[in-house]
């Protein structure tokens, strides 16, 4: 297990390296660049930008150099902890992601908890009442959720809230607490909104976790050894919650990795909607506006946490299934 450990840790460096690689590609395929984009919108807007003004931006940032040499500049920058300068905020990104990086990971692992905590005993209960009243309820909402798309319900909530109730949901603090510095009260006012979102967000992840906990698990109860066990005598809660639902769960602890990149991929229009101030907006107008540095950085910050995300995933699966073994002699 410990080698096992060594040998992925040692296997970061060339699998980000890739991911880097393939992020810049990924941001530099759309036709032009971040400075056309940036001087087009200065001319719209009044702004008379000179010759001699656009040949020292384009020095500044590299983009006289041939893309391999941009890539090389970005990625040396990156590695000194320079993430550059965003052209659309007009601010360094270090800034810029350490304000709202903090935002994004409460509501990304507040989201994760409410989805597990959801969808494994309702998965669990379904399984266990297959073709019950309450398992064709489950299936029924676990369609909804993957089949609507969570700012149209976010949308529909907040005209509900707002029309029956007159509750603004648009924001996650009230507006005493908006432009107020961080305190306890300021805590507990977000508690109080954020609810809303948060559910939103985890919906599609809570209908398709409820439907694999519940097929993974009807497979475990099939098998030979749950027969045998039962056949013994054994109570069913311990038959039960032994050695299938720890089975069944085996595919969810795998995917620990992508949660975090998925939730914030999956709540960049929610957060807009709820004016919610996480990355994924910034990601989302970065990518749109072909802002290179801001882009760049945060799916390299995204990529960062998925591979360390994987090599938890995979020590917690091998804790919890003790019939994996990784390399010879079971290490």
């Amino acid at each position: 297990m410990g080698a096992y450990i060594i040998r992925r840790l040692l296997m970061f460096i060339p699998m980000l390296l890739v991911l880097s690689v393939v992020s810049f590609v990924i941001i530099q395929l759309p036709p032009g660049d971040m400075l056309t984009t940036y001087i087009t919108q200065l001319k719209r807007s009044g702004v008379d930008v000179s010759e001699a003004e656009v040949a020292r931006l384009t020095q500044m940032y590299g983009l006289d150099l041939p893309l391999h040499m941009q890539y090389i500049k970005w990625f040396g920058n990156l590695l000194r902890g320079n993430l550059g300068y965003s052209f659309m905020w007009q601010r360094p990104v270090t800034e810029i992601v350490a304000e709202r990086l903090p935002l994004t990971i409460f509501v990304s692992l507040l989201t994760t908890v409410f989805v597990w905590a959801v969808a494994l005993p309702i998965g669990i209960y379904s399984a266990l009442h297959q073709y019950s009243v309450f398992d064709y309820v489950f299936t029924f909402i676990g369609f909804l959720g993957l089949s609507i798309p969570g700012f149209l319900l976010a949308l529909v909530l907040i005209w509900f809230f707002y029309s029956r109730f007159g509750l603004n949901m648009t924001s996650l603090f009230s507006p005493e607490f908006l432009n107020a510095s961080w305190s306890l009260a300021k805590v507990l006012d977000m508690m109080k909104q954020i609810w809303l979102p948060m559910i939103i967000i985890g919906m599609s992840g809570t209908a398709g976790l409820i439907r694999t906990v519940r097929g993974n698990l009807l497979d475990e109860l099939r098998k030979q050894y749950v027969v045998t066990a039962r056949a013994k005598g054994l109570p069913e809660r311990r038959v039960i919650f032994k050695y299938p639902v720890r089975m069944a769960i085996n595919p969810l602890i795998s995917t620990i990795g992508w949660t975090l990149a998925s939730i914030v991929s999956g709540e960049a229009l929610v957060s807009i909607i709820f004016n919610i101030q996480t990355i994924g907006p910034v990601l989302l107008q970065a990518t749109l506006s072909q802002d290179m540095y801001l882009a760049g950085s945060i799916t390299m910050l995204l990529s960062a946490l998925t591979v360390f995300g994987t090599l938890v995933s995979d020590i917690l699966l091998a804790w919890v299934d003790p019939r994996i073994r990784f390399g010879r002699g079971g290490n």
